[in-house]
């Protein structure tokens, strides 16, 4: 008994080391046929999923519609009124790409809008600065006008001794040749046209 227990026992620790993990499959292949009975051989197979049309039960079958119009008789047990989990899954998961998708894409545009805010931040902080010197500078132009205007009216009425020397100047020279050309016109009148001097 011991020589036939140690082989079986060999034998279910080399089975068990090998074992690995496998699942059943919801993948189902049902076959639409030509006949009502189901009897002759399919001429589509459909995977779990794949929404049909039920024109009419008889029994354990039923007569559907395909999306592309072809009519077949189907096993009426494996047709339900809900997605079977695998579809809903699928779909589910399409959906959750979609959504990390627009995730990744919203982070993207908030990184871009930051960079975008903090460039504009530090564009408002040296305007704020250049503001302020203009300001400054504004300020000191303004004291200065002030300053030309006050020396204007203290000068309104003054002229420049540099032009009102000349300016006396060329008033008495030509004063002095008006004169002698006037005194010149009054004694030729007087004279008969000639010059009496």
């Amino acid at each position: 008994m011991l020589k036939r227990t140690i082989p079986a026992i060999a034998l279910a620790l080399c089975t068990a080391a090998s074992a690995e993990t496998a699942y059943v499959t919801d993948s189902l292949r049902l076959g639409i046929h030509e006949a009502a009975d189901t009897s002759d051989q399919p001429f589509v197979n459909l995977v779990s999923g794949t929404p049909v049309e039920v024109l009419e039960r008889n029994g354990n079958y039923a007569r559907v519609r395909l999306d592309d119009g072809r009519e077949g008789w189907a096993r009426a047990t494996f047709l339900v009124p809900t997605k079977p989990a695998a579809a809903r899954i699928g779909e589910l998961e399409a959906k959750v790409a979609e959504l990390e998708g627009a995730a990744a894409a919203a982070k993207s545009a908030q990184t871009s809008a930051e960079q975008e805010l903090s460039r504009l931040t530090n564009q408002v902080a040296s305007t704020t600065g250049s503001t302020a010197a203009v300001e400054d500078t504004l300020e000191r132009l303004k004291a200065d006008n002030r300053g030309y205007e006050e020396r204007f009216e203290a000068y309104r009425y003054a002229l420049p001794i540099r032009w009102v020397v000349p300016a006396v100047v060329v008033a008495l020279v030509a004063g002095f040749l008006a004169g002698l050309w006037w005194l010149d016109a009054l004694i030729r009148r007087r004279h008969g046209g000639f010059r009496v001097y």
